[in-house]
């Protein structure tokens, strides 16, 4: 049996990596599950407040795994957007 040691640094980078790699494989462009930063950004809001205010409405979807760590649905998000555009003349 063989023994393979890594560093922190490169075995992280590996597995961004793998990840990368299953993403290209599988045709994913996007993480389904956001940060609230990046929320924020697709949504072109610069306010926290706002992003709860979309949150508790209901008309964005959230996860909440842990209890000061909230997830945004990124499909649920352009869905949003989508629903809000208006048509050019």
């Amino acid at each position: 049996m063989e023994v393979i040691c890594l560093q922190d640094e490169a075995f992280y980078k590996l597995i961004e990596d793998v990840v990368e790699r299953l993403k290209e494989k599988q045709n994913i462009t996007h993480d389904k599950w956001i940060s609230p930063e990046r929320a924020m950004e697709v949504l072109n809001i610069k306010s926290k407040t706002t992003l709860q205010k979309l949150r508790d409405e209901g008309q964005i979807t959230f996860s909440q795994p842990q209890k000061k760590i909230i997830l945004y649905d990124y499909d649920s998000i352009l869905d949003y957007l989508k629903s809000h555009s208006k048509s050019s003349f």
